[in-house]
Order: C-alpha cells, then sequence, then structure tokens
C-alpha cells in the first residue's frame, strides 16, 4: 500500500482527481490542437527536427522561401534601412536583421495582430532591440504611412512576401485551408471586416462568378456561382463539400479538377475578403518613392494574378525611368528546396532596382 496521502478533498469532501495532459496522439497526429510537441519547439526539438525531415512544415511555424536567393538580390548592408513587408514568421527578417548590423534598421509591417504579436515576442527574446527592429501592424499598402510616422524618408531594402503563413494555412480556426475544418472566415486581421462565409452570402452569382475569374482564372466560374452564391456556410467543410456536390452535378469527375477547383474557389474568396488585389497594386505604386536611390526591392508571389501585377509594374516603372533595372525572368525555388518544402513551389520572386541620381 502507498505511503502518499489520499488528494485533498474538495469543500464538497470529494477529492480532486489528478488531471493528466492529454497523451500525444501516435506519431503523426492529425489534428492542429493535438499537436502541442510541434508547437513547441524550445520544448520538442527532436519533433521538429523529425517534422522538417519529412519535408513537412511544423504547426504554427513557417519556412521562408528562397532566402539565400532573397539575400543575394536585395543585398542588405550594415547601416542601412530596410523593411518586411509581410513579417509572419519572420524568418526572412531575421536573416536581413543579422545583414544589416551593425547601424541598421528593419521596420517589419504585418496586418494579422495574432501573428504579429508571436513574432515580435520571439524576435526581442532572440536579442533584437527596438534600435534596430520595429514592429508594425499595419497592411503593406500603407508603407508611405508608415515610414512617414517613424520619421524614415524611405528604404534601402524592401521585401514583400505575399503568401499565406504556415501558421494561419494550418490553424483551423483562421478558416483558410481546405484540409482543415473550422469557421469559414479567412480574414488576415480577425478583428476587422466580413468573413468569407458573410461574403458569400452577400454575393449573386454574377457577381461571384465575376469574383472566381479575376481572383483565380476558375474555368467553372459561370457555371459554378450559381451553386453557392447568396447560400450560408459556416464552414470550410461546408463550403468544399457544397462545392464538390456542384461539380458532380455539372459532370466534372476528375478528382484533381475537383481539388483545384476547390483550392481556386478558396483562393479567390480569401483575396476578396483581405482586398489582396487593391493592396498590392497600392504597394506598388507607392515603392518607388519608398526607395532610396539605388534601392531594392523585391517580392514574392504565389499565383499568377499577383506575379502579373508585379511584372507590369516593374516593367511600367523601368520604362518611366524609376527602376534602372529589373527581373526579365522570375526566380523559383530550387527542386531541392521544393522537395524540402513542397509549399514553396508555387513561389515567383521578381526584383527591381531604384534609379541612382
Amino acid at each position: 500500500m502507498s505511503d502518499s496521502p489520499p488528494p485533498d478533498p474538495t469543500p464538497g469532501g470529494v477529492p480532486t482527481p489528478h488531471r493528466r495532459r492529454p497523451r500525444y496522439p501516435g506519431r503523426n497526429p492529425r489534428r492542429f490542437e493535438d499537436k502541442y510537441k510541434e508547437r513547441d519547439p524550445q520544448r520538442f526539438q527532436e519533433t521538429i527536427e523529425k517534422v522538417l525531415a519529412s519535408g513537412k512544415t511544423p504547426a504554427g511555424t513557417h519556412r521562408p522561401i528562397l532566402v539565400p536567393e532573397i539575400l543575394d538580390l536585395l543585398s542588405p548592408s550594415p547601416g542601412e534601412v530596410a523593411v518586411d513587408c509581410t513579417l509572419g514568421y519572420g524568418g526572412h527578417a531575421e536573416a536581413i536583421l543579422h545583414r544589416l548590423q551593425p547601424g541598421g534598421r528593419l521596420v517589419a509591417l504585418d496586418t494579422d495582430p495574432l501573428e504579429l504579436a508571436k513574432t515580435e515576442a520571439r524576435l526581442r527574446a532572440a536579442g533584437w532591440t527596438a534600435a534596430s527592429f520595429t514592429a508594425v501592424k499595419s497592411n503593406y499598402a500603407g508603407l508611405p504611412k508608415v515610414l512617414s510616422n517613424l520619421g524614415l524618408e524611405s528604404a534601402h531594402v524592401i521585401l514583400a512576401d505575399l503568401g499565406l503563413s504556415s501558421m494561419q494555412i494550418d490553424d483551423p480556426q483562421r478558416g483558410f485551408s481546405v484540409k482543415f475544418e473550422g469557421p469559414l472566415d479567412m480574414r488576415m486581421d480577425p478583428t476587422r471586416g466580413p468573413t468569407a462565409a458573410g461574403l458569400l452570402q452577400r454575393l449573386d452569382a454574377p457577381a461571384l462568378a465575376r469574383l472566381l475569374v479575376e481572383n483565380a482564372d476558375e474555368p467553372q466560374a459561370h457555371r459554378l456561382a450559381p451553386a453557392l452564391a447568396g447560400r450560408s456556410f459556416a464552414t470550410t467543410a461546408a463550403l468544399s463539400e457544397a462545392i464538390r456536390l456542384a461539380l458532380a452535378a455539372l459532370h466534372v469527375a476528375s478528382i484533381t479538377e475537383v481539388q483545384l477547383t476547390v483550392r481556386r474557389v478558396f483562393q479567390a474568396l480569401r483575396i476578396a475578403v483581405n482586398d489582396e488585389f487593391s493592396a498590392l497594386e497600392t504597394l506598388l505604386r507607392h515603392l518607388p518613392g519608398c526607395l532610396a536611390p539605388g534601392g531594392r526591392v523585391a517580392v514574392l508571389t504565389f499565383h499568377s494574378g499577383e506575379d502579373r501585377r508585379v511584372k507590369k509594374a516593374f516593367e511600367a516603372g523601368r520604362q518611366a525611368g524609376l527602376y534602372a533595372a529589373i527581373a526579365e525572368e522570375v526566380i523559383r525555388p530550387s527542386a531541392e528546396e521544393q522537395r524540402a518544402n513542397p509549399r514553396s513551389s508555387p513561389a515567383k520572386l521578381r526584383w527591381a532596382k531604384r534609379t541612382a541620381p
């Protein structure tokens, strides 16, 4: 018999049972909520290394893309001012910060208040003080105002990574992913604006068809829109199932085509909910005025609608004498990087250099 004392009774006389943390559910838990080891890399580094070695991204983290190529193109140097327009998990930001020292400064923007706070705290804990690193909650369309508020006339280096962060994709409560059931939200800033569910319920079929074409080049847009427009979908799974049923009724039988259409619909809604194309166009108009003479900018895109806008803006800037040089071809992740991080596969990198006096 154990000599340890019994549990202290509650005021009602019933002992309080010891509550154990739920066991880690298998070697590869599927639910985001169950992946507590992946979400605590300081305590479970071995788990993180196993996930990375498998070509996946640990839950709650993000793997920056094309880091060596971006550093080579932007060439951040000691004493310069740089801007990361999309801080995310901070991978690009920290790599740039190291190159700016001594004496340099990085201004980092992000519209997502949840991830911005986490990343700022992580970088502060890593030793980056206010003298070298400033985090600002802002959409990148507000870059001129951010620089002005900080007393900065321009930046020598500007980076904009337009992709979703893995932290946003993998968290079902954010409602971005077709893979996980969660509320149909999709807002980068969950405190502002209508959700994807609200947008769908408000749109009529012609408006939804235009949105699907403009934001995702969806070939089934005009046939699919009547089945989705004006309806109420509470969850990502409910919308995904409705798309699949509508495609079946349209005799679209290819599993690949069905999956692609589901993803394109989600992409189109996310772009609309966050007004992404308008924000990008505003950023592209402001870039020449935000760059110091000889300054460098790089933009990382993930689908054709973004890349077209960046390419045209850089070409127009060169013709107008605002850029001395621009990327003639896109830069893509190497085969090795795509194997190690499959989410890098659609990435395209373009750059431009501001004219010098």
